[in-house]
């Protein structure tokens, strides 16, 4: 299957379980994998045969940045869920939400979940 990637997409959000979180929030990073079959695009040159990227990041953005979840799982649920309902073309996709700078002692770089979700 043929893939469109985004990564590393960077938002500013208010998710988390603490009301810290929620009042200060803190950066997500957003890494995307849709699958698609993108041989028309590739032969047409034509935007309408594929998935629009400013479109994928609106979404995001939306998402990332609008109502708060407690769960970066959640997050990535909501994600998958509306890119279905935008693109008839995505047949799968793989969405990583990463929090840098979660509450939690300790030296890491970041946490973060990933699902894989097919269209139904």
């Amino acid at each position: 299957m043929d893939k469109i990637y985004i990564n590393n997409a960077a938002f500013y959000g208010y998710h988390g379980l603490f009301s810290e979180e929620n009042k200060l929030g803190q950066r997500f990073l957003v890494d995307l994998v849709l699958q698609c079959d993108l041989k028309v695009a590739g032969k047409s040159d034509r935007m309408e045969d594929s998935i629009d990227y400013g479109h994928i990041y609106s979404i995001l953005r939306e998402i990332v940045e609008g109502k708060p979840f407690h769960l970066i799982e959640a997050v990535a649920e909501k994600i998958a869920e509306q890119l279905f309902e935008s693109f008839s073309k995505l047949v799968a996709v793989t969405v990583k939400v990463y929090k840098p700078d979660p509450p939690i002692p300790g030296h890491y770089k970041s946490v973060a979940i990933e699902i894989f979700r097919e269209r139904e």
